[in-house]
């Protein structure tokens, strides 16, 4: 028959402590303590316990440890807790979430690879332990892809992160983790560009991650959390605008129609939604487009366009912006002209960035436009403009990564107004506009790094620059 417990660990294994229990020193091998958990595996509870009374009183002192951080009481008392009954009551994965703690923490304060290494192998074994023991398939994927896709890089190639991300979202699409969703977005659109995702795929997962989104949204629930992927994750996708066929009419309709009704006499916007209505697919009968086209009537003057891009110009009114695209650069091969030349190649570099999301592309013509044309600030206008809109490229939307893109893009507004005082204007616009979203002192700081040394910016970006923090 197995001992009576005491009526306060009676409560204690209810997680309800209103006692304190007996202080156990912690394990040690000795030939007279208990050494395994009558049930074999990870998974034995207190119930199964050799020890329970032990096993019980272990877990109350390491988890007030634990609330102190001191980590090293807390990890002796910890062992004992987790060899005894490592899946605690059954009902909660507390010892093995916890052991992920310790060893992360452990690993955080040892400069030896080997002992990182070995704890990083622990925290995986954590991990399995729990999707063993407790059958949480998605969360337990999706924290593996976190952390290899935040943390541990070296560990795992894309192909296995992305595939536990998927995993993770597989399992239960309506309730899938809310932390995997930008990493696994961001993977989603990187591979798709790199040709290692179908388009079937990538539109599976796009609309699977938007409704968890939209779920997540309605919820109510970890508003601020929502918030931050709501940032970043639409932000990103729209990089698969640049698609032709990947969004349907109905989703430029329902995301640029309302940008049109905020600004109906605007010629510029018109065309815009216009265009991007087209490349959706939305038929010329259909009451948007009629719309759209009746405002041009009305406030669009018909400008006459040279010979030569007559086409481009009108294949870029409807959409066709891969046309648009070879029309211009046509137009401007064959223009004497240099300032016309650099027009249309200024117009192929706005396609890109605007339209069709390839911002490297942009960058490539918009500096072909500035070297046909000196002294312009235009092109670095626009190339500021794409470097200031790589957070989510770059980075997770929020935080270092997103951040210091700002200085490239900083440096580009600058030149624009130095050789070109025309441009000045609008490149303080903008300076003023993203000075408060470069880095904080703080985080400089931390980075053992200096306001006003040098820097290179990564990513697609690739160009060296000035640290500077954002102004209160």
């Amino acid at each position: 028959m197995r001992k009576s417990i005491p009526v306060c660990l009676g409560i204690i294994s209810l997680f309800l402590f209103a006692c304190s229990p007996k202080v156990v020193p912690p394990a040690t091998t000795t030939a007279t303590e208990p050494t395994a958990p009558k049930k074999s595996g990870p998974c034995g509870t207190f119930d199964e316990s050799a020890d329970e009374e032990t096993a019980l009183n272990a877990h109350v002192i390491y988890r007030d440890f634990l609330k102190q951080e001191d980590y090293k009481q807390a990890y002796n008392y910890w062992r004992t807790a987790y060899r005894l009954a490592p899946a605690a009551d059954g009902h909660r994965n507390t010892h093995f979430a916890d052991g992920i703690r310790f060893y992360e923490y452990f690993m955080e304060n040892t400069a030896d690879e080997a002992k990182k290494a070995a704890y990083v192998d622990s925290i995986f074994l954590m991990y399995d332990h729990i999707e063993q023991c407790f059958g949480e398939l998605g969360y337990v994927a999706g924290r593996k892809a976190f952390d290899l896709y935040y943390k541990y890089k070296d560990r795992a190639e894309q192909d296995e992160i992305f595939t536990l991300f998927k995993k993770s979202m597989d399992a239960d699409p309506k309730e899938a983790p809310l932390f995997i969703l930008n990493p696994f977005t961001d993977l989603l659109v990187r591979r798709y560009f790199d040709d290692k995702v179908d388009l079937s795929e990538a539109q599976k997962y796009e609309q699977l991650i938007r409704a968890r989104l939209l779920a997540g949204l309605e919820s109510g629930e970890n508003k601020e959390q929502w918030q931050i992927i709501n940032e970043y994750v639409p932000e990103r996708l729209e990089a698969f605008e640049g698609v032709k066929g990947f969004y349907d009419c109905d989703y430029y309709i329902a995301k640029y129609i309302p940008v049109y009704q905020m600004d109906t006499a605007n010629c510029e916007v018109i065309g815009e939604v216009y265009g991007r209505l087209r490349w959706g697919g939305c038929d010329t009968s259909s009451m948007e487009i009629n719309l759209l086209a009746d405002a041009g009537r009305r406030h669009c003057m018909t400008e006459a366009t040279p010979t030569e891009s007559a086409m481009a110009y009108k294949a870029l009114r409807d959409g066709n912006y891969e046309e648009a695209v070879t029309r211009f650069q046509e137009a401007a091969s064959n223009a004497e002209d240099r300032d016309k030349k650099a027009n249309y190649l200024l117009l192929v570099s706005k396609i890109y960035y605007r339209d069709l999301k390839n911002f490297p592309l942009s960058r490539q013509f918009a500096l072909q436009a500035a070297e046909s044309r000196p002294n312009w600030g235009e092109p670095f206008l626009l190339i500021g403009r794409l470097y200031a809109s790589s957070g989510p490229l770059c980075g997770p939307g929020r935080g270092w990564d997103s951040q210091i893109v700002v200085w490239p893009a900083i440096d580009k507004w600058n030149y624009a107004k130095r050789i070109d005082p025309e441009a000045a204007e609008e490149a303080n616009k903008w300076i003023n506009t993203y000075a408060k979203y470069m880095p904080s002192k703080e985080d400089v700081f931390q980075r053992n790094l200096q306001e006003g040394g040098s820097f290179r910016v990564g990513c697609w970006i690739q160009e060296n620059t000035t640290i500077r923090a954002a102004k209160n």
